[in-house]
């Protein structure tokens, strides 16, 4: 396993990071699997998990929680707060109000007095950076989060946020926690290069572009994976875009055989390849979801595998646009941009 600084933190964690999403009701998932899964994953030199509030429901928190239960000190421990968590129009945002509840909740649910990464799940709009800052700058203060981050930022965003810290002397977001895959490459156009210039850890999601990237999804073979199931439109492959990739896992399967790589490592070696990314979140289902993934923990590609990546999807560039998290919010509702 490879280890690296989390930003300007000086804290070392792991190349690969255990996202527990699946845990619970998303991934079929009950204790007994999310202990084994947390137990392998250590093992194997794995020291950072990151969990959020709304997988589950709480749910994964729960299982996290139970899962580390006396070996908390040698964890880095990642959660998220933002995205609703029922009805109440209230329990949403990256209001102080908010803020200050949920990381109680969370800190109840995962059974520790701190996190050492609490971090803001989505960009809210209706809500100043300065009030988020303020409050999470309060929750450092008061020792119940070690350092604090944002998910799925547009890069302005970011930027912004870095702004309103210097400019009202507040703590500042340390990572950014993007969508990167190799068939997902927008942010290397402008996320990656911010988080460079104001020395952002970085933390990617979805490395596996939600299972296209696992060797699932090939050419002639029913898709039967667990997103298939409640995402069907983002696997049928009738839709020009879903083509694209599919032309693309296939491509990239022969420069994987080539190298004597399988899929997967081939996917998590290039997302963790580039300079300004800390570490890759798998997560996995199954423990052996976990072992082809942890097979990929030393994997470095050469530059001519990357070159030929290059070659299949370009630098800077979406094969699924339609599911970026972090577009603006003008470009998905007309009403914000007619007067």
């Amino acid at each position: 396993m490879q280890y690296r600084t989390l930003g300007r933190t000086g804290v070392q964690v792991s190349s690969l990071a255990l996202g527990a999403m699946n845990f619970g009701a998303i991934g079929r998932t009950g204790q007994d699997e999310a202990t084994a899964l947390v137990d392998a994953a250590l093992d194997a030199g794995i020291n950072l998990i990151d969990t959020a509030d709304m997988y589950g429901a709480g749910e994964s928190e729960e299982m996290v929680g139970k899962a580390i239960a006396g070996r908390r000190d040698d964890i880095v421990l990642a959660t998220k707060a933002g995205m609703p968590m029922g009805d109440e129009r209230n329990h949403r945002g990256s209001s102080r109000r908010w803020l200050v509840t949920e990381l109680e909740n969370s800190l109840r649910r995962l059974g520790v007095d701190h996190v050492d990464l609490y971090q803001i799940h989505r960009w809210d709009p209706d809500t100043s950076d300065e009030e988020t800052l303020s409050a999470l700058t309060d929750l450092q203060r008061a020792g119940k989060i070690r350092y604090f981050g944002s998910s799925t930022f547009p890069a302005y965003r970011v930027v912004q946020a870095q702004w309103a810290a210097r400019e009202h002397r507040l703590s500042r977001y340390v990572t950014e926690q993007p969508s990167y895959s190799i068939l997902q490459r927008g942010i290397e156009s402008h996320v990656l290069p911010v988080a460079e210039e104001y020395g952002l850890g970085v933390l990617v999601w979805s490395p596996l572009a939600s299972g296209w990237l696992s060797g699932a999804v090939r050419e002639g073979r029913e898709v039967a994976t667990n997103r298939s199931a409640f995402m069907p439109e983002r696997f049928d492959t009738a839709i020009p875009a879903n083509r694209a990739r599919l032309d693309a896992v296939e491509r990239l399967a022969e420069v994987a055989d080539q190298a004597g790589l399988t899929l997967i490592q081939l996917a998590l070696g290039f997302v963790t390849a580039h300079p300004a990314v800390t570490s890759a979140l798998v997560g996995p289902r199954t423990l052996d979801h976990l072992r082809d993934q942890l097979a990929a923990a030393d994997t470095v590609l050469t530059p001519d595998v990357l070159d030929a990546i290059d070659a299949i999807v370009a630098p800077g560039t979406d094969l699924a646009p339609q599911e970026k998290y972090d577009t603006p919010p003008a470009l998905l509702d007309p009403a914000l941009r007619r007067r």
